[in-house]
């Protein structure tokens, strides 16, 4: 098989691997949950091995360790979460009175100082603005969820998960080993160094971004929570676990924060301090958290991660948000790896030469 032929033949397996994906998305959902949670997983499994457990009993004891927390979690947040929901269901008419009360006083000081055709302006891109921004993120939000909702139930999740999670995480060398000895023996090196790459950044994105997450919502929920803000738990729980989107989680959270807020307080004081949590969160999160957790050795651009999550999302639902940075680390690493032999070839290194001299006059 010649080089054009491998090429093709890795491009209509990607082809129809996102066809699949896009046919069978609501099904994949427990099984690419399941991968996720046996790949974060499989290091604990590695270390309990190399201490003489058998790859059997460290999947079990980890698989049963990692279950029981989750859910121990969900037990203690649930009913938190759940109540605070009720309540701010109950007082979103009171915040929508507070807030328009306080628009209508901002937009008179501004009718003030400024002329009619300039208020009717802004009035106008402002209206624009936020009709724009919310049927979008109304729209990406809707396609996410109904992946969800159109599963058979979200019971069949949390059954079929715990279970792929085991066996993949059991079976995960055994798998790995099986993949390794169908690769070309010609080229076996250089796809192991470039699945090497791709799982470094993987690790360093997922593993890493996944206790950023966490470490966030638990700094923003309690600081929140101490300021007064009401709902400040879920809130800030909120603002961090969707920080695995760059600055979106952040502006989410400030947003909503900055408007429960303004309708909530009448100084200025509290206001500036749930907006200084917020600025803390991105001192803590930029300066030490992303550094120590997550590192340089990512190589994903903030704004391809974004684009990748809203195309993954907008395409294929959940499952698409699920993939879309597995996708896209693949993709990066091909890309560095395409671009590094382009460099190294006589293509790049040549010298232009005029169509009146020679190739060696050119180098002379």
């Amino acid at each position: 098989m010649t080089a054009r032929q491998q090429a093709f033949a890795w491009l209509l397996g990607f082809v129809v691997f996102l066809a699949l994906v896009f046919v069978l998305g609501d099904v994949l959902l427990p099984f690419v949950t399941g991968m996720a949670i046996a790949y974060f997983l499989d290091p604990a499994c590695d270390k309990l091995e190399e201490w003489g457990c058998s790859r059997t009993v460290a999947t079990s004891l980890i698989t049963f360790v990692f279950f029981a927390i989750l859910v121990a979690v969900l037990m203690l947040l649930i009913p938190l979460i759940s109540a605070q929901l009720i309540q701010f269901a109950e007082r979103v008419p009171g915040y929508f009175t507070a807030l328009r009360e306080k628009i209508v006083l901002l937009m008179s000081l501004v009718e003030s100082r400024l002329a009619e055709e300039q208020v009717r302006q802004l009035e106008e891109l402002f209206a624009t603005a936020s009709k724009t921004a919310l049927s979008y993120t109304a729209g990406f939000a809707n396609h996410v969820i109904s992946g969800l909702g159109t599963l058979l139930s979200l019971l069949s999740l949390a059954i079929i998960t715990p279970v792929v999670t085991f066996y993949l995480l059991r079976d995960w060398d055994r798998i790995v080993g099986k993949v390794d000895s169908w690769l070309p023996r010609d080229r076996v090196e250089m796809i192991r160094e470039q699945v090497g790459l791709i799982d470094e950044t993987l690790a360093g994105f997922a593993r890493g971004q996944a206790m950023v997450c966490v470490l966030l919502g638990v700094f923003y929920a309690i600081g929140l929570s101490l300021v007064g803000l009401d709902f400040g738990m879920i809130v800030g729980f909120v603002t961090g676990l969707i920080s695995f989107v760059p600055y979106f989680g952040m502006l989410f959270g400030f947003v909503a924060g900055m408007g429960i807020a303004i309708a909530q307080f009448g100084d200025l004081v509290p206001i500036a301090m749930v907006a200084a949590v917020f600025g803390a969160g991105q001192v803590l999160e930029g300066n030490f958290l992303t550094p120590k957790l997550v590192g340089d050795r990512v190589g994903l651009h903030a704004v391809w991660i974004i684009f990748a999550l809203l195309a993954g999302g907008s395409l294929f639902g959940f499952v698409g948000v699920m993939l879309a940075v597995p996708i896209m680390a693949v993709i990066g690493v091909l890309a560095r790896f395409v671009l590094g032999h382009y460099l190294d070839s006589p293509m790049y290194r040549s010298k232009m030469v005029s169509p009146g001299e020679s190739e060696t006059e050119g180098e002379g």
